[in-house]
């Protein structure tokens, strides 16, 4: 929690020179518009999942966890002497989650019901946005910590609008740089291996995961009532890419900690879209086709309508479709050849379908919500989870994020 309470301090000192920078500016002759706040978005969310395939015991046991996440957010923003508007924003993010499977990895230093854990990554980045050149550039810093693993990330964007403002072309660049404790399932563990545990004073070895990120889009107004985007966003991984308190089990008997490649190449390409249906009605729908060099492929459909039923009050139903093959080093329970060079039974692996349905329901008014000037807008979500893979694997998820302006 230290470096948590640095990083935002460390964020509020820099808002807090610019802001001086800005004060300084107006007394050199030219006006620009002082630091304020642009926007404050506030989400919470709670997760429930239930299955019986879990990765931990080797495909088999308990998937049962819950998850609470919350983040804020603030954007503010002010305007240089050259009328570019800068946009500064903080981000903090909060789950608390409980997982029944973790107890398995060593259930005699995890005793609880369910493992819990708290996972804490802040973002802070910058953005500016240029009228007069059609231009918008920014960059974004975020750190990422768990029991097990740190992470931190650097990402860079560029976009530029034509000159009728009907199409933009954005790029994106980034990396991820992440260290992971080699967490080992309590039998497979060698003589004075260390359990991970706060309470135990034998070493753990780390290793890293590092991914490099690339994003190229393209968004075109087509006419007033349909917009049309399609995107190719890269991905190369390298490292520990297995998870290493993942049990594998063998068909002669023997168990081992998962294994896969410590280089991974990801391809995805997407096509949105946005059909203004009249006043009322937007549909926008979307299409993404995925594959990687571990052999999978996928196809993800979805399709969301959000329906105005009154001037300040809209309804968005929506569903996603997902079909994946399996990579080629998957296999259930006690189905693994001993002689394979890379094994898992992980089912977020596996060949399968699923399918995410719910609804939203958003608030807004001029006056503000519930008669607040700033409270901008209130949205609630619920959305459910189905998986076909394995035992079937089930989640619901309902979502509050409420914007102050």
């Amino acid at each position: 929690m230290k470096k948590i309470t640095l990083t935002v301090a460390a964020l509020l000192g820099w808002l807090g020179s610019v802001s001086a920078q800005v004060q300084d500016s107006v007394s050199t002759g030219y006006k620009a518009r002082k630091l304020k706040i642009e926007e404050v978005n506030f989400v919470t969310g709670y997760y429930n999942q239930t299955g019986n395939n879990s990765a931990i015991t080797g495909g088999i046991g308990t998937e049962n966890l819950f998850d609470v996440a919350n983040s804020l957010e603030v954007k503010l923003t002010r305007t240089d002497k050259r009328n570019r508007v800068h946009t500064f924003t903080g981000d903090l993010n909060i789950d608390f989650y409980s997982s029944a499977s973790q107890d398995n990895i060593d259930p005699l230093t995890i005793s609880s019901a369910s493992k819990t854990d708290t996972h804490i990554y802040p973002t802070i980045s910058w953005n500016v946005k240029n009228d007069r050149t059609r231009t918008n550039k920014g960059a974004t810093l975020s750190y990422s910590t768990e029991f097990d693993y740190q992470s931190v990330g650097f990402n860079v964007n560029f976009s530029k609008l034509s000159k009728d403002n009907n199409r933009e072309i954005t790029i994106k660049a980034g990396t991820f740089q992440d260290t992971y404790k080699v967490i080992l399932p309590l039998e497979l563990r060698p003589a004075g291996y260390g359990s991970g545990s706060q309470t135990d004073s034998a070493q753990v070895p780390t290793q890293s995961r590092n991914s490099y990120n690339g994003s190229l889009s393209l968004s075109q107004i087509v006419n007033e009532r349909f917009q049309l985007l399609i995107m190719v966003e890269p991905t190369y991984q390298e490292g520990l890419l297995g998870t290493p308190f993942h049990r594998t089990y063998f068909t002669d008997g023997s168990a081992r900690v998962e294994r896969l490649p410590d280089t991974r190449f990801k391809i995805p390409v997407g096509l949105r879209g946005s059909y203004f249906l009249g006043d009322k009605i937007i549909l926008n729908g979307f299409y993404r086709f995925y594959a990687d060099d571990w052999g999978m492929r996928a196809h993800t459909f979805s399709l969301e309508t959000p329906i105005k039923i009154t001037p300040f009050v809209s309804v968005s139903p929506f569903y996603r479709f997902n079909t994946q093959s399996s990579i080629r080093y998957f296999a259930p329970y006690i189905q693994h050849d001993p002689q394979s060079e890379y094994y898992s039974s992980d089912y977020d692996l596996s060949s399968f379908q699923s399918h995410y349905f719910g609804s939203g329901i958003r608030f807004a008014s001029p006056g503000g919500v519930l008669g607040i000037r700033h409270f901008a807008s209130l949205e609630v979500r619920y959305g459910h989870f189905y998986r076909n893979a394995g035992t079937g694997m089930q989640s619901d998820m309902i979502t509050l994020a409420a914007k102050f302006k």
